[in-house]
């Protein structure tokens, strides 16, 4: 089962939830982290516990840009680079600085459903654009520009949440087309493009910054610990400057200053690099398990595909199913899973649930999936 209940949302004791969408107990590395911690304090200089410069510390982005040079395969360098608190800080952050109230903002059906909320409060209307197989429907994006003038594009190209899909590298390039001849930006969340467990995905889009059209949000929630609250923005230079000019920035002194040192030493001495790798391994192992448990319960009920990274399976059931009410009585069978019409702007995807296989280790999974089975 799940370790020590310390977030929210954390399911009562016994329930296997697979509708958690975050790393198991196991997997979060307090030894890594006790020793990066150790590492930083035993050669801190006071002045380190003072604010930060508002990018963030250079010696942390010449590390983090060696990491996305090695991981990316391709030069990264710090002043492409700014400092986040997380993803959800820097949708924030990017809603503040690149749209105003009353903007319109594309994003993926289906798309990550807390992202929705966070566009909401900063004023934004919110326009979905289909997915297939091989990630946003360009065809449906291009017809959409004819009637709307997009600030920006929120996707997840690599491993979808919540669909697990996979954008093509071709459609990648024809989405940075898009957005220099339609003049919008590409806010790319690419938290899981390292979490590959059979071939690599395409290139991220953080490799075409030279476009001057791309904003990519990665972070070290999904590749060593949630709790770090740290993240990074990838973007050219004319953009970042309009980033280091936002009020917040200038009064906050570097965002998680002291986070970026202890994950500035993870890197340095490569036990970051091992972190991911190990967890690549084990997270393709529960993939696995999750997509031999669903063919044994669930073949001839739902369809999915197996992803190739990330956290997620996305199940699709008959048109007359609706995964909303029978959260309450999975909840009665101690087991648990996201609807699908959560993730839709416009209610969609009743019909689909999604299913997380981090957050359990293998044993779990096959339970949690076989409890499921008596709801449908």
């Amino acid at each position: 089962m799940s370790g020590i209940v310390t977030f929210d949302g954390a399911p009562p004791p016994g329930t296997i939830n697979l509708g958690i969408g975050q790393p198991s107990a196991d997997l979060l590395p307090v030894d890594l982290v006790s020793q990066a911690s150790r590492s930083f304090f035993d050669a801190a200089q006071p002045l380190e516990l003072n604010y930060g410069v508002i990018q963030g510390d250079e010696r942390f982005l010449h590390s983090l840009a060696d990491l996305l040079g090695a991981r990316y395969g391709t030069d990264a360098t710090p002043d492409q680079l700014f400092v986040t608190g997380g993803n959800s800080q820097a949708l924030d952050l990017v809603s503040c600085v690149f749209a105003n109230p009353g903007d319109t903002v594309f994003v993926e059906e289906p798309s990550y459903f807390l992202a929705f909320q966070i566009f909401r409060d900063h004023g934004l209307n919110i326009v979905g654009i289909p997915v297939d197989d091989d990630g946003i429907r360009v065809d449906v994006l291009q017809r959409e520009l004819k009637s709307h003038r997009p600030a920006f594009l929120y996707t997840i190209p690599s491993y979808h949440n919540p669909a697990g899909l996979c954008t093509s590298e071709a459609r990648r390039r024809k989405v940075v087309e898009l957005a220099r001849q339609e003049d919008f930006l590409i806010v790319a969340d690419e938290v899981y493009q390292m979490l590959y467990y059979y071939d690599a995905p395409p290139p991220a889009y953080g490799t075409m910054t030279a476009s001057g059209k791309v904003v990519s949000l990665g972070s070290f929630s999904k590749i060593l610990a949630p709790g770090m609250r740290l993240g990074w923005i990838q973007t050219s230079e004319r953009l970042r400057s309009r980033i280091l000019a936002n009020g917040f920035v200038n009064s906050g002194g570097s965002i998680n200053h002291i986070s970026s040192h202890i994950v500035r030493q993870a890197i340095d001495n490569g036990t970051l690099e091992s972190h991911i790798e190990k967890i690549r391994g084990t997270y393709r192992s529960r993939l696995e398990v999750m997509d031999s448990a669903l063919h044994e319960h669930f073949d001839g009920i739902a369809t999915w595909t197996r992803p190739g990274g990330g956290y997620f399976f996305w199940l699709n059931f008959d048109e007359s199913v609706d995964t909303a009410p029978l959260r309450t009585k999975a909840k009665d069978l101690e087991t648990g899973f996201q609807a699908g019409a959560a993730f839709s702007t416009t209610g969609s995807f009743s019909n689909c649930l999604r299913l997380c296989f981090a957050h359990y280790g293998e044993q779990d999974i096959r339970a949690g999936i076989a409890r499921m089975r008596p709801l449908f």
